[in-house]
């Protein structure tokens, strides 16, 4: 598999969107910028916010486009267009209803799971076989997913999603630094994440 070129974060801008489960995929590229060594350039193009820059020896992007979800394939494509990037050089990260609140899960392919966004990066690249990062949310209401979606974290909730942010962050790293099996090995856990210092130290191979 070709090396990480792309990491997208998903989910919908505006000030109404801030925080909620749906934007997960924005938090956690929001706390991988502040993690990468270097300096990323801020960018406005593509119909979305995109960061250049080096990492692992080779040119990065990061974006979030600024499309609304059910529409991020067509900003996620541009900017593969424009890079040449590949389907299989890109990492899309968002929420995952169908996992529990507190998991995470890497993938190097797979199905949209009903996921509006991945629908739309499905369909605008014509590819299933791009890797992505699963955050759980856990499911709301079945009657009331939309509103499961867009609401924020209870109180309870806030300390295990920040943990799980930070654990995100760190396997987007590992995968950008060892490749996708390195960081699926480590990262893919059964249960609730495990806090990012104790999985350090259980493998020394993260730095």
């Amino acid at each position: 598999m070709e090396g990480i070129a792309l990491i997208a974060g998903l989910g919908n801008p505006g000030k109404e969107y801030e925080g909620t489960r749906h934007n997960a995929g924005f938090m956690v590229v929001d706390l991988l910028l502040t993690m990468l060594p270097g300096t990323f350039e801020k960018h406005n193009g593509f119909s979305s916010l995109y960061w250049s820059g080096r990492f692992g020896g080779r040119n990065v992007y990061i974006q979030k486009p600024m499309t609304y979800m059910n529409l991020s394939g067509k900003a996620i494509k541009s900017l593969m267009d424009s890079k040449k990037i590949s389907p299989q050089q890109i990492m899309l990260v968002y929420d995952d209803m169908d996992l529990p609140l507190g998991t995470i899960r890497m993938r190097k392919d797979g199905s949209s799971g009903g996921h509006n966004g991945i629908k739309s990066v499905m369909e605008e690249t014509g590819a299933s076989d791009f890797p992505r990062l699963r955050i759980g949310i856990g499911h709301g209401n079945i009657k009331e997913q939309r509103d499961h979606v867009l609401s924020g974290f209870h109180d309870e909730e806030k300390e295990i999603f920040s943990e799980v942010t930070k654990v995100s962050a760190e396997a987007i790293k590992l995968a950008l630094c060892r490749g996708l099996d390195e960081a699926m090995n480590i990262y893919n856990r059964k249960g609730l994440v495990k806090k990012a210092s104790e999985i350090k130290k259980e493998n020394p191979i993260i730095k």
